[in-house]
């Protein structure tokens, strides 16, 4: 038996959206102690990592480990008809494969949707060597990188002991947009050496925008061509990180 309760309904929509940025039939691993998710997008471009401890929920019972696959998309159209301080209790009966959708606020409502065949395959962590860690404000960076999107579909991050610069270029326009170290948008940024790589901004603008109604901090890690890891810093150790593939330019 699996069954959980939270009284922010808000907070357990905005993760869902955030996912569902990249994927929508998901794998959750449950256990007696967390809800785990690892998937790749269907391009394979990028990849979520999510995980919430059981300490995030109000009521967290789970008897034995199992897989739970639903599709988010229809989840989420339950979801965004919740108020932020109502309860949402989700419940699973192996016997039944049906996943039980309950709303407690002005009024009680009751929904059930069913189960998807489990993915047995398990995406693994990347094994990245990151030469460059940038702690900014999400709104700092989520703005940055919109301002990189008016003149481009490509943006190239770089980083030196000093300051975290993007770079975009356009068939007629380009910007450079500097986080220098110290503002109010950067944070922190330590490097190992100068780092630079380039990444879709569809991709960046999206997953930064969903994520952002989770976390007001975000933390980078690059190096030289290689893909971006990018840590939304969640509450009560819960875990919200996206990699995202570079983009490889022809010189």
């Amino acid at each position: 038996m699996f069954k959980v309760k939270i009284t922010d309904a808000k907070l357990l929509r905005d993760m869902f959206q955030a996912i569902a940025i990249l994927v929508d039939e998901a794998t959750f691993n449950l256990t007696p102690e967390l809800i785990q998710l690892r998937a790749m997008d269907p391009s394979r471009v990028a990849m979520v990592d999510f995980q919430w401890p059981k300490t995030i929920f109000d009521e967290y019972q789970c008897d034995q480990p199992q897989k739970m696959c639903i599709n988010i998309s229809e989840l989420l159209k339950l979801l965004r008809r919740t108020a932020k301080e109502e309860t949402i209790e989700l419940s699973l009966n192996p016997e039944n494969p049906r996943l039980q959708i309950g709303i407690t606020g002005k009024y009680t409502r009751t929904f059930h949707m069913p189960t998807l065949e489990p993915q047995e395959e398990e995406t693994p962590t990347p094994k990245i060597t990151f030469k460059t860690t940038a702690k900014t404000t999400t709104d700092g960076f989520r703005q940055a990188i919109e301002d990189a999107q008016l003149v481009s579909d490509h943006v190239r991050i770089e980083a030196d002991a000093e300051k975290l610069t993007l770079q975009a270029t356009g068939d007629l326009m380009g910007a450079t947009i500097e986080l220098k170290k110290g503002s109010d948008a950067l944070l922190d940024l330590q490097t190992q050496e100068p780092a630079k790589a380039t990444f879709s901004l569809s991709y960046l603008v999206e997953i930064i925008k969903a994520a952002s109604a989770t976390s007001e901090i975000a933390t980078l890690q690059f190096a030289n061509d290689m893909p971006i890891r990018i840590d939304f810093h969640q509450p009560k150790e819960g875990k919200l990180t996206f990699y995202l593939a570079p983009r490889i330019e022809v010189e």
